[in-house]
């Protein structure tokens, strides 16, 4: 299983996701889910991954490997000219890789995989996607500031109550942190090192990367100094009276 996680907020894009990747439980290896492109001064391009293991890397590879062969090897998604064409490239390519490893005869439904596409080309602004394995996608709005994949339902709560479009990096990454501590102490399938990105409004590039391990000290005190937040806020709710 794996979980990933891209905020809006007024002052870029942020990017979070676990390494995990499980075939049972005595089948654990770390895997990267988060990938980046970049042109400076032009564009820069990230991508999250969840799903089939085997479908997603052959979709970054491919994607990968026309962004940078010879000229006659299109399309690329670093000549598209705005986000939305990337994101329906990428949702060919994702098609594209699924058609060719089914069987014969075969379900496609064990080969899913679906994405998360944020990034900003120059003069457009970020922009962010949902990309489905179907290859269709939809955009991230004002309504919906974020996109989840892969197990979402332990973590999405306090972003959709503490999500505040106008927070710094810092702020942001306080609650990615509360997000991935609550599913990973809820879901074995979901699990650290995690990879974090910020991608600066208008800098067309990535402004900050980290790989955060479980001895990370400040990871360690987001979860305990939540987890001791939460009791006292438990205790401090109204008594039941029958």
């Amino acid at each position: 299983m794996t979980y990933c996680v891209a905020l809006q907020i007024d002052k870029g894009l942020v990017f979070m996701s676990d390494t995990r990747t499980n075939a049972g439980i005595d089948a654990i290896s770390t895997f990267r889910k988060m990938y980046s492109w970049e042109e400076p001064g032009e564009r820069t391009l990230v991508l999250l991954a969840a799903g089939n293991l085997a479908t997603t890397q052959a979709v970054v590879s491919l994607l990968d490997e026309r962004s940078k062969a010879p000229v006659d090897r299109t399309p690329s998604i670093m000549k598209t000219p705005s986000m939305y064409q990337t994101a329906q490239l990428i949702g060919d390519t994702v098609k594209e890789v699924i058609a060719k490893s089914v069987p014969v005869g075969q379900s496609a439904d064990s080969f899913g995989a679906s994405f998360i596409l944020g990034g900003q080309i120059k003069g457009t602004e970020p922009r962010l996607f949902l990309i489905y394995p179907e290859g269709n996608f939809i955009e991230a709005s004002e309504d919906t500031p974020f996109f989840q994949i892969g197990e979402t339902k332990y973590g999405k709560p306090i972003i959709v109550r503490a999500y505040d479009r106008t927070a710094t990096f810092s702020e942001a990454v306080k609650l990615l942190m509360v997000s991935f501590d609550s599913t990973v102490k809820s879901n074995l399938s979901v699990g650290l090192p995690l990879d974090l990105l910020f991608c600066e409004r208008d800098t067309y590039a990535v402004t900050y990367r980290r790989r955060i391990n479980i001895e990370d000290q400040y990871y360690r005190d987001i979860s305990n100094v939540w987890g001791d937040a939460l009791k006292i806020a438990f205790k401090s709710l109204p008594e039941f009276e029958p």
